[in-house]
């Protein structure tokens, strides 16, 4: 373990740095950081999420500029990979990102920055399908899933009843879910045959999924962020009027103490998609199992801390620290 002497703060029109010089070694740890949101996502929660990580950093003494992914163009040629942009500041010693730019992310780690979380695990994230399949190979709960043929365009060949012992096999309802989407926007629960058609005929050219519906986790499930190895704040969520508990969907919260197994799960789920800290979406399973319904690299941390009194970006920061503390000694 490291104890910080002194600090020595240098100050020019750019920005603010902080060399800590340690006890072992005289090692110098020099922190500068950006955090990258979606310039092109409306409304202002995910400038709120940019600015609550940003707040958090400046209370360790760490300075952070907030970047929107289209401030940061990535530039490849033969001889050199860049970043276009109009601030010249010299690149970051880490990123959080708080987006999906997955392009963006991997630009960065190619330059040799340290991103939170990593490209690979925002990728395995965002694709819910690929979620699955890394979930599964760790022989990690989950609903079963059967994923839908590739398909690039609607095709005349397509027919719904292709699908029909499949969804036999799982049952009614069932959930048809896209590989993409947020806020469970692109989550259908389905209650017969016909319905199931028309939705599959809806879908068809791009990548989806079907699920067994867990009817014990009806309008309620559990949010718990995870950072590094631990889950360091949960909640419940609860819909009257649907089968998703989203907030944004109309649910409610409330602050809750998982089970040593509900912990055990969402960071061995966080484990599996490699990422630094994710809010893990749990169904209640038959007996109260937990049951891993999603992974979020990015998960916003407003409701969080409305609901509990945690704020999850002071633990993501002093992660950071730790993480880049340890790496840089090696």
């Amino acid at each position: 373990m490291y104890t910080p002497l002194f600090f020595i703060i240098l100050i020019n029109k750019i920005s603010i740095s902080i060399i800590i010089t340690h006890e072992k070694g005289n090692h110098e740890l020099n922190l500068h950081g950006w955090i990258i949101y979606n310039g092109y996502l409306p409304g202002n929660k995910f400038l709120d999420f940019a600015e609550w990580l940003q707040d958090a950093a400046f209370k360790q003494n760490i300075y952070t500029d907030i970047y929107k992914n289209n401030e940061l163009l990535t530039f490849l040629s033969t001889d050199s990979l860049d970043l276009i942009r109009e601030n010249k500041e010299s690149l970051p010693n880490f990123v959080i990102f708080t987006d999906k730019d997955i392009y963006l992310a991997k630009q960065l780690e190619l330059l040799g920055v340290r991103v939170f979380n990593s490209a690979e695990s925002i990728e395995k994230s965002d694709d819910k399908i690929a979620t699955y399949q890394t979930l599964a190979a760790k022989h990690l709960p989950i609903p079963k899933t059967i994923v839908a043929p590739k398909a690039f365009v609607k095709s005349e060949y397509f027919n719904p009843k292709d699908f029909r012992d499949s969804i036999n096999s799982l049952g009614f309802p069932v959930i048809i879910k896209e590989a993409f989407g947020s806020f469970g926007e692109q989550v259908y629960l389905v209650h017969s045959m016909e319905e199931a058609f028309e939705k599959l005929f809806e879908l068809h050219g791009i990548p989806f999924m079907l699920q067994e519906f867990i009817s014990s986790s009806h309008g309620k499930d559990i949010r718990l962020q995870v950072v590094g190895d631990e889950v360091v704040a949960a909640m419940t969520r609860h819909s009257s009027n649907d089968f998703r508990a989203n907030i944004t969907a109309g649910g409610t919260m409330k602050k809750y103490q998982p089970s040593h197994e509900e912990k055990e799960t969402a960071v061995a789920a966080t484990r599996a998609i490699g990422a630094d800290f994710a809010g893990v979406d749990l169904l209640f399973g038959p007996d109260n199992k937990p049951v891993i319904c999603e992974i979020n690299s990015n998960a916003h941390i407003r409701n969080m801390y409305d609901c509990t009194g945690i704020n999850v970006a002071e633990f993501m920061i002093g992660y950071i620290i730790n993480t880049l503390r340890i790496e840089d000694s090696k």
